[in-house]
This record gives structure tokens, C-alpha cells and sequence, in this order.
């Protein structure tokens, strides 16, 4: 049983497939999913429902124009910015419930000004020197069950 619950964030995410596998994720695993800015598809896209199969009544789903918008509404919690571009591991950080991990999109990753902006909280997942990324929905997941493994 999961007694923690985080937020998964997608920062202008492309591809549907991997936005229907994580909200799958979000639904097994209690997190609520955060939808910032231009998607690169649609919402009743056929890939993106066919992914999240028949999970997606189960997903506390929220949208938001802006990550301003988002940051400003939830002040006081915890944010945290996965990037390939840090040499910070995400194993060395302690998650706590209610904290929102931020994911970019999958072709550029997050805008390096608010990875500069936010440099103290920007993580990574090691990975052998010259691959570019993992997959998104791996990422999330990876990063997701570590906080839920640190919460018990």
C-alpha cells in the first residue's frame, strides 16, 4: 500500500503515448498529474487514451497555462527538476509527500533559464556518459517509486 502522494508535473510534453503511460503510473501510484503549457497533442487523442487504458477515471489530472501559474499556486511546497543537464543524483535528495518532480518535454528536456533559475533543486538520473535520455514515462517512473520507496 502507498501511504505517500506526489505530483508528477509535464512540462509541454509531445508525444501521447507517454503521457497516457504515466497517467497509468499516476493512477497506480496516487500521484496527481500537472499538464503545463502547449501540449503536442490532444486530450482525447485515441494514443493517449489507448496508454492510459481504462486508469484514467482513477487520475487526478490538472492543467495549467503557465509553470508560473502552477509554482504560484503551491508556494510553499517543494519542487524538483529532472534534467540530464546536472550532476546532482536524484538518490541523494529525500522526497516527502506533496512534493512535485517536473518533467520537460521529451525532444529538449526543460528550458535551461529555469533550470539556471532553479539550479539548487535540478536532478538527474545517471546514465552512461554519451546516451541522450531515457524514455519519459521510464524517468518519471524511476524517479516516482524512489520518493514512494523513501516514504514507505
Amino acid at each position: 500500500m502507498i501511504n505517500s502522494k506526489f505530483n508528477i508535473v509535464l512540462f509541454e510534453p509531445e508525444i501521447p503515448q507517454n503521457t497516457g503511460n504515466i497517467a497509468r503510473l499516476c493512477a497506480c501510484s496516487g500521484a496527481d498529474l500537472y499538464l503545463v503549457g502547449k501540449l503536442g497533442f490532444s486530450l482525447a487523442d485515441k494514443y493517449l487514451k489507448r496508454a492510459g487504458l481504462d486508469y484514467w477515471q482513477s487520475v487526478n489530472i490538472h492543467q495549467y497555462n503557465t509553470l508560473d501559474e502552477l509554482l504560484n499556486e503551491h508556494k510553499n511546497a517543494n519542487f524538483y527538476y529532472l534534467t540530464t543537464k546536472s550532476k546532482k543524483n536524484y538518490t541523494d535528495y529525500k522526497f516527502k509527500s506533496g512534493d512535485f518532480l517536473v518533467f520537460g518535454p521529451e525532444t529538449r528536456g526543460l528550458p535551461e533559464t529555469l533550470l539556471k533559475k532553479y539550479s539548487d533543486n535540478a536532478i538527474t538520473i545517471p546514465m552512461c556518459e554519451g546516451q541522450r535520455s531515457l524514455n519519459l514515462s521510464n524517468s518519471v517512473a524511476i524517479v516516482l517509486y524512489e520518493a514512494i520507496r523513501q516514504n514507505g
